[in-house]
Order: C-alpha cells, then sequence, then structure tokens
C-alpha cells in the first residue's frame, strides 16, 4: 500500500516562499512519475506539475511556470514543490500524486485520472 503524506504548507504573505514535501512510503517511485495539484474552495482540482524521473522530463501549468519548482530526493522517497513569489490565487490545498500510465502524455498527466495514489493534502493560504 502506497502512503504520501504532503507537509510545508501555511500562511504566507503575498511575494513569500514556501516549500511543499511528498514523502511517500511503500513504493519507491525513483523512476516514475510524480504530480502536484491543488484545489480551491469551490473549485475542481487543477494540475500544478508532473515531473518523470525516468525521462527527465517535467511540464509545469503556466499559471505557476517560472515561479513553482519541482525537485527530488529519490534516497528519501520525498518530492518537493518549491513556490517562489506566491501570489492569493495560489490559495488552496496541494496534493501530491503518483502517476500510474505508462506515458508521459500532457494531456494525460494534466488529468487526476491519470494518478493513483494521493496525500492527504496541505493547505497553502496566501494573504494579499
Amino acid at each position: 500500500q502506497v502512503q504520501l503524506v504532503e507537509s510545508g504548507g501555511g500562511l504566507v504573505q503575498a511575494g513569500g516562499s514556501l516549500r511543499l514535501s511528498c514523502a511517500a512510503s511503500g513504493r519507491t517511485f525513483s523512476t516514475g512519475t510524480m504530480g502536484w495539484f491543488r484545489q480551491a474552495p469551490g473549485k475542481e482540482r487543477e494540475f500544478v506539475v508532473a515531473d518523470s524521473w525516468s525521462t527527465g522530463r517535467t511540464y509545469y501549468a503556466d499559471s505557476v511556470k517560472g515561479r513553482f519548482s519541482i525537485s527530488r530526493d529519490n534516497a528519501r522517497n520525498t518530492v518537493y514543490l518549491e513556490m517562489n513569489s506566491l501570489k492569493p490565487e495560489d490559495t488552496a490545498v496541494y496534493y501530491c500524486a503518483t502517476y500510474k500510465r505508462g506515458l508521459f502524455l500532457i494531456s494525460w498527466v494534466r488529468d487526476t485520472s491519470s494518478y493513483d495514489y494521493w496525500g492527504q493534502g496541505t493547505q497553502v493560504t496566501v494573504s494579499s
């Protein structure tokens, strides 16, 4: 059984930074694709970024490109999301997830149905 645990969320002022962590247990993901999504109140879960260690491909949503950065520590089985220049519209619960499909296709990595395991989420609140 795979478990994902996010941490690092909190309250930050606009323009500030946070680093989220996603610790995995039950399966190593050193060669797999991991994704981050977010969900604001009253909105659908939204794609943020996907990263494939095996192919070296990373894809960011336009809304976070240039501000957010994904990285991973395979020895710790942990994925990180570095968030800089935060805006109030970044306020959401952030989730990490493991990708269940084989190919890294943009339409697939953006789709929540392409992921099988999800963490419980961590709240990020950006004040103006």
